[in-house]
């Protein structure tokens, strides 16, 4: 009698698993190590956040794993009502949001509370990789001004909300986007050189441009403040400033090799606040030193050169949009993140990925890598 032997575990995975980009996946792995072991140390007497944070990163690479497997086609057909019920959500968060310390980014649908904004993160770039892949080969002035409405939208209803942090995310994402189909220089110089003149007039009047009774247009009060508490911290010490001296305070107690883990005094005294969420870098920072923090880049800078491979060499234009832009945003967060806890940028409400605690954030980033992993298997599969 002939015995069927089945077939190892790995072979029936081989078709999930064929060309499944390895060196992102891995440079995925060391980032979510990293995180583990910083959530489990500043959120160890924080309730559950462990065990939660762990979960949804478990989620994240669930999704990742799943989206990989979709080709990009068939994502591209889904980018018109992605985005449409994302905006259609935003509308809805601001009749009828939940609002929390003086902001309406949550809505309730009646299992949970969602916040809907982080769905534009990967909704809004969606969009607008596929207007310009539509636009392909006739690509005129108005196109651009059009992609920019597509873009403007969700930002400005993200803004409204108050939620400074994921507009920029937002609005970020989709400029990666519109730069990657061609923006021309001749409009990209002359906003840089604006913005740098700006920065410059900001540093050189600080006393005058932050006195208490000027209004600043556009930008709220509590925004003001930030910006200016950034130029000078020490104005305000036990107040707005706090978040930034204890950041920088944590950081720099670290020094080369760290405290050691478990052993922050800054992070378990609770000096720093928001330590599990957009402050942990601070924490990490503090028990892990400039050492760690190398090893930490070190992974973000693996993550993002490998996405920009992946979008230097995918098939389509659609595809090389999406990969440079979630690969480009990536490098935001990172950037936004540890700039605000180093005290060079103001502080908002920017996740470091997978080490900040927070569930709706970790699944936008395990759909986003789950995208970049499918054009990374279709470049694959093409070549083969």
């Amino acid at each position: 009698m002939t015995v069927i032997e089945r077939p190892p575990l790995l072979r029936r995975l081989r078709p999930w698993l064929r060309g499944f980009d390895i060196p992102l996946l891995l440079a995925i792995l060391w980032l979510c190590v990293w995180g583990l072991l910083s959530m489990y140390s500043a959120g160890y007497d924080n309730g559950t956040r462990f065990p939660d944070h762990a979960r949804n990163m478990l989620l994240a690479l669930t999704l990742m794993f799943i989206v990989a497997q979709v080709p990009p086609q068939k994502l591209m057909a889904i980018a018109i009502p992605l985005y449409a019920f994302g905006v259609a959500l935003l509308l809805a968060t601001a009749l009828f949001g939940v609002t929390k310390k003086g902001a309406t980014r949550w809505l309730n649908i009646g299992i949970t509370q969602i916040q809907p904004s982080e769905l534009l993160k990967l909704a809004t770039p969606l969009m607008l990789a596929w207007w310009f892949q539509k636009r392909e080969g006739i690509l005129r002035w108005p196109d651009f001004i059009a992609a920019f409405g597509l873009l403007l939208l969700p930002f400005l209803l993200i803004a409204k909300q108050p939620d400074l942090g994921t507009g920029i995310l937002v609005l970020a994402a989709g400029l990666y986007v519109i730069f990657f189909a061609g923006l021309p220089w001749k409009l990209i110089v002359p906003a840089l050189v604006l913005g740098a003149a700006a920065a410059t007039t900001l540093v050189l009047s600080e006393d005058k441009i932050c006195e208490p009774d000027l209004k600043w247009p556009v930008l709220k009060e509590y925004q003001k403040h930030r910006v200016c508490t950034l130029l000078d911290p020490s104005k305000d010490p036990l107040g707005k400033g706090f978040h930034i001296i204890q950041g920088e305070i944590a950081i720099g107690s670290g020094g080369l090799t760290g405290k050691g883990f478990m052993q922050g005094t800054q992070t378990h005294l609770e000096f720093i606040p928001e330590r599990t969420t957009d402050f942990i870098f601070a924490a990490f920072g503090e028990e892990f030193g400039f050492a760690g923090a190398l090893a930490l880049l070190a992974g973000f800078t693996a993550l993002i050169l490998r996405g920009l491979m992946i979008a230097s060499e995918a098939p389509t234009l659609f595809t090389r949009l999406m990969a440079g832009a979630v690969t480009l945003s990536f490098f935001t967060y990172v950037f936004v993140n540890m700039g605000m806890v180093s005290g060079i940028l103001p502080v908002v409400g920017v996740p470091l990925p997978f080490i900040s605690y927070g569930g709706t954030a970790m699944v936008t980033l395990g759909l986003s890598l789950g995208l970049l992993m499918s054009i990374a298997r279709v470049r694959k599969l093409v070549k083969t």
